[in-house]
């Protein structure tokens, strides 16, 4: 008899099996799936993940409300507990607000420009790096929670994170462990289970706070390690017990970069890039909710060049590198060009410039990064801190990388604080004011402007008609010239003021001044640093 269960829709649902054999090795030895199938005859096939012992489990997502049958395949047919098992199951209509059951899962907007939900609902990456947080160097619940509640609070809608074989060591660096040990056995022989029950938690609580896990499957160097077949076989049990979730995948972390001691990294190298190219074809092929794929590339590089076939990706994923504050023109150089390249596809600062590396990089560089990218086009900006992406805990460092040293010793309790990660989600609710997804770069509104005379020029964008955002990276000095603002228009009305990059506030510009020509000289903003100028073009508002 076929049983019956009962979801909602864009929520995930799971249940178990249990086999009727008994497998010496059910992790290597056997594969299971569930294929579901709607009323209109769309289907589904979902890998089945080893849950321990004899049981496997599987965990579904229904995009939309109605009746689904399903009924289970596995790789030994004679096994009745998880082969030829039928159901059906019954899904109600979701009726909250939670944005990712609301609007569902992200996908690539048409234009491939940037991220909508799976309804169209535009979505903005605002992005946090925290590599090793499915391990217990930041404990759940309590400092798991502090974090994420900050975060969310501050409006980052994407956390970055590694699936258990992290950077900076290998898979069983003590460092790297949870609750439950490591993700898999000495050797690479089996998964552990317990590893990714305690992993579970952590993922639904992030999605629970309405924020998308951008899961890494490992740091790239690993796949010499633990070859193709076992690669393969970690993705398919991240795709079976993660894929159900709104998510997003990261192939690798720095993907061709060969191990830190490697005596061999050319030949490494080029061993990775084709390797994780068929990696990324096998993710596509098994993942029945096409969640977006990326690949994060090592310094000052795009996800493009580490793989040799680009149609594995959804997305660019790069990194633009560290360094001191000198280093944030090159950063706009590298976005500038990836948002350029044909085809197109979203970019996403993935690592860039982390606040506090090398006692650098703090507050202002950090609303560079995040303000040239958003207003050259990017689908979004993640930021990162010294002591947030390895997680300092106090009065024990994460200690030196394989090279002998360590990248800092800033505890993971000051460094979620730092003014950086406050900043740019203060530039995400200046954006969210407008229809920032029809934004389009218009470097043409004012002069100088960013390009190849230099990135620390002033960035425009906006809607023509409505609204035109001017980015200022500054500081603009009494005795220095001040940028022109062109191409406007006499007879129009408009509001015109200053926005706070720290703060958010607003201070408005009355004497708008613009000649026969369309120009207007820009005035000096209230304080000698980074601004924001915003040209509302609205009718309803009072004239010039």
């Amino acid at each position: 008899m076929p049983v019956n269960r009962y979801a909602v829709q864009n929520h995930v649902t799971e249940w178990g099996y249990q086999s009727s054999h008994v497998y010496e090795d059910p992790f290597n030895q056997i594969e299971m799936d569930v294929v579901f199938c709607d009323e209109a005859s769309s289907e589904w096939r979902v890998p089945a993940y080893w849950a321990g012992d004899n049981e496997w489990r599987v965990r579904f997502c229904p995009p939309h409300p109605g009746v689904y049958h399903y009924r289970t395949v596995c790789t030994n047919e004679a096994d009745s507990g998880l082969h030829g098992v039928t159901g059906v199951l019954w899904v109600a209509e979701y009726q909250g607000e939670h944005p990712l059951y609301k609007h569902g899962r992200l996908r690539v907007s048409g234009d491939r420009r940037r991220f909508v939900h799976e309804d169209g609902t535009p979505f903005f990456w605002l992005g946090d790096t925290c590599w090793f947080l499915l391990s217990s160097r930041l404990q759940w619940p309590d400092e798991y929670q502090l974090y994420i509640q900050d975060r969310q609070t501050k409006g980052f809608t994407v956390m970055q994170l590694v699936a258990g074989l992290y950077p900076d060591g290998d898979s069983f660096d003590v460092r790297g462990v949870n609750e439950a040990g490591f993700p898999w056995e000495q050797g690479y022989r089996t998964i552990n289970p317990a590893y990714f029950d305690a992993a579970d938690v952590r993922i639904q609580w992030l999605v629970k706070s309405g924020m998308v896990p951008c899961i890494f499957g490992c740091w790239g160097f690993l796949l010499l390690k633990m070859g193709m077949e076992k690669m393969k076989r970690h993705w398919r049990y991240l795709v079976a017990r993660y894929g159900a979730y709104p998510v997003t995948w990261s192939l690798a972390g720095e993907a061709t970069m060969p191990y830190y001691l490697s005596e061999t990294p050319d030949t490494d190298s080029q061993a990775l890039k084709t390797g994780w190219t068929e990696v990324g074809r096998y993710v596509r092929s098994i993942d029945p909710f096409h969640n977006p794929i990326t690949i994060h590339a090592p310094h000052y590089s795009g996800s493009r060049a580490q793989v040799v076939d680009e149609s594995v990706l959804d997305y660019d994923m790069p990194q633009p590198g560290h360094g001191t504050n000198e280093h944030a023109p090159h950063t706009a150089k590298l976005i500038s060009e990836l948002i350029n390249t044909e085809p197109h596809m979203p970019v996403v600062n993935g690592e860039v410039l982390y606040e506090a590396n090398f006692d650098s990089a703090y507050g202002g560089i950090q609303r560079y990064a995040f303000w040239t990218t958003m207003l050259m086009g990017g689908a979004g900006h993640t930021y990162g801190a010294n002591g947030l992406f390895q997680l300092n805990r106090p009065g024990d460092p994460f200690g030196p990388s394989p090279h002998g040293m360590q990248w800092g010793d800033i505890p993971w309790t000051v460094a979620y604080r730092f003014q950086g990660s406050t900043d740019v989600g203060i530039g995400k609710s200046i954006l969210e004011r407008y229809r920032w997804w029809d934004f389009v770069p218009h470097p043409e509104w004012i002069e100088p402007h960013a390009g190849e005379r230099g990135y620390n020029l002033p960035y425009a964008a906006g809607i023509q008609g409505e609204v035109r955002m001017f980015y200022l990276p500054g500081p603009i000095h009494p005795w220095c010239s001040r940028p022109v603002l062109k191409r406007l228009d006499r007879s129009r009305k408009y509001r015109v003021f200053w926005v706070d990059t720290t703060t958010g506030v607003d201070t408005p510009i009355d004497d708008v001044r613009i000649d026969a020509d369309g120009d207007w000289q820009m005035p000096l903003p209230p304080v000698m640093r980074d601004w924001i100028l915003v040209i509302e073009e609205d009718d309803r508002h009072g004239s010039t």
